[in-house]
């Protein structure tokens, strides 16, 4: 009898046998290279992608060759795959989750208890100081993993490089509103407009260390404000000489920025002349703002709107921004746009603001509307220091 063809095996799709492949080079790496950080990151990284791909829609076309590989995943994880689907599916329905053993359960435990039992027999010391602080290490990513996914609502990750990794994981929102499609297809559901991170849910509670929380630590050290300035005016400067000039900026639009005005500060130096006008969505930093800036700035309180705040000669957008940061760059709201960005990201004409803070500055030219110096008033709508909702 002739071996069926791999395609004939796999259920869904021929990308499968790629998790499989791994799966299985997994439990070769550990049995090559045992290290408390190889069972960590592999608990963590196979119940996340292979396993939780094979709960939703099992591997293969027989039956007999997923309860196998349901087994080699159990001993491969320490994770009886019975308990992990039960409590996984009760997620999805939203029902609270009850253990109820079952023969499946009873022997995938059994499985997990052996590979333990011939670790500690074979090598007790790596088992003590190393499986096992590597595989609680593991599960405690996994709990985090899974908190954040969901800690504000479930949200997404679209980022290129884990998506890649974790074989479409990010899309969280997605999975959960078709959580039988298959993995490869979930980035054609996705819709504008998702609840997103920019951090991968493992790493989402640095979400959590706010960057205005960073700017009032700033602001208890004279030192570290003047830093600050001089960093943040030498990349502006070197931007906008090498661009239209500094001098050509008849009005500019600094989005935020009310907490600590440096940008007014930089810029009140750069283009004496200009008008400058901060937007801000909290009344608190424009008073703030106000005590710094000696009522030369104008301050109003709103949430920035490309639309309804235009047209600028200049837009400076903060590393804090809250909106759309890839629409700035696909559409630039005036002819220069000064986007504060990480240090990884450059776009455009770019300048180091610090290899410290992690940030640069890029600058993106537009096209310049007409009548733009004359328009600014208008468009800022509000007299210094006017209330808005924000």
């Amino acid at each position: 009898m002739k071996p069926r063809p791999l395609r004939s095996l796999l259920r869904h799709s021929p990308w499968d046998g790629l998790l499989v492949l791994l799966a299985l080079a997994q439990g070769a790496a550990l049995l090559l290279w045992p290290s408390a950080a190889l069972v960590g990151t592999g608990v963590w990284w196979g119940s996340n992608t292979v396993s939780h791909n094979f709960i939703h829609k099992p591997f293969f076309a027989p039956r007999w060759m997923n309860g196998l590989f349901s087994l080699y995943l159990s001993g491969l994880l320490g994770i009886p795959q019975a308990l992990w689907r039960e409590r996984h599916l009760a997620h999805h329905a939203e029902r609270r989750w009850r253990l109820r053993l079952s023969g499946r359960l009873l022997l995938e435990a059994s499985v997990v208890l052996g590979v333990w039992a011939a670790i500690l027999g074979v090598a007790p010391r790596f088992f003590v100081l190393s499986y096992v602080p590597g595989y609680l290490a593991g599960l405690a990513l996994c709990a985090l993993h899974g908190r954040y996914e969901h800690a504000r609502g479930t949200t997404s990750h679209y980022g290129r490089l884990y998506n890649l990794l974790f074989f479409n994981d990010g899309y969280h929102v997605e999975h959960h509103r078709h959580p039988g499609l298959h993995w490869r297809s979930l980035p054609a559901a996705a819709r504008p407009g998702e609840r997103a991170s920019r951090w991968p849910a493992v790493l989402r509670w640095l979400d959590g260390l706010s960057l205005e929380g960073l700017e009032r630590l700033a602001l208890r050290s004279r030192a570290l404000e003047r830093f600050l300035l001089a960093r943040h005016e030498a990349a502006f400067r070197r931007l906008l000489d090498d661009s239209r000039g500094a001098g050509e900026v008849a009005s500019a639009a600094i989005v935020g920025g009310g907490l600590f005005p440096r940008t007014a500060l930089v810029l009140r130096r750069l283009a004496p002349r200009a008008r400058l006008v901060v937007i801000d969505r909290s009344a608190e930093n424009l008073e703030r703002a106000r005590a710094r800036l000696d009522g030369a700035t104008d301050l109003v309180h709103a949430t920035y709107d490309p639309a309804a705040h235009a047209p600028f000669d200049l837009v400076v957008v903060p590393l804090a921004y809250v909106g759309d940061r890839e629409a700035i760059y696909r559409q630039p709201p005036a002819p220069l746009v000064l986007v504060h960005d990480w240090l990884w990201r450059p776009r455009g004409a770019s300048a180091v603001v610090s290899l410290f803070l992690l940030k640069r500055v890029n600058l993106i030219e537009g096209v310049a509307p007409a009548c733009a110096a004359g328009a600014a008033g208008a468009a800022a709508g509000a007299r210094p220091g006017e209330a808005r909702a924000p």
